[in-house]
Parts: structure tokens; sequence; C-alpha cells
């Protein structure tokens, strides 16, 4: 890890974005203090894919799912009470 101050960041900022890109983490100080750190940004080609449906077959949803907790929705909010304008 390579720390630099902010006047050599500006002075050699492409050198340092090339070891950054290749791996090596520069951090940036100020009065000895860490500010900020370049690390290389990931390669989206080697993202996993994210897909639709990757749980079908393992998880089953009940025929009365939109109902589940049908009477206690209708005890806490049912006809007996008044509509909130």
């Amino acid at each position: 890890m390579q720390t630099v101050t902010i006047q050599q960041a500006k002075a050699d900022l492409s050198r340092l974005v090339e070891q950054a890109a290749k791996g090596e983490v520069v951090v940036i100080a100020e009065a000895g203090k860490p500010l900020t750190k370049m690390v290389p940004v990931d390669d989206p080609g080697h993202a996993p894919v994210r897909r639709l449906g990757f749980l079908a077959g393992q998880i089953q949803v009940p025929d009365d799912f939109d109902r589940m907790g049908e009477d206690v929705i209708d005890r806490l909010f049912g006809d007996d009470h008044e509509p909130v304008a």
C-alpha cells in the first residue's frame, strides 16, 4: 500500500491511477491523516449474472397467499372501524 499527499496525488495522478488499476492500493493523505483510498474497480465482465427464477422449484407459495392474515387484518381494520380521511 502506497500513501501519498494530496499534492503528490495531483502531480502524479496518471501514474497513481495506473498503479491502482493494476491492483495496488493508493492512500491519499493530508497532514499524515489518510483521507481516501484508490482501488481498482471490479471488472463487470466477471460479476455474477443475476437472473430471475433462480429459486424455481425450491420454494412453494401457498394457494391462500393473498388471504394470509385476513382474520387479523379484519380484526384490526374491519368494517367496525371508521375509515381515515
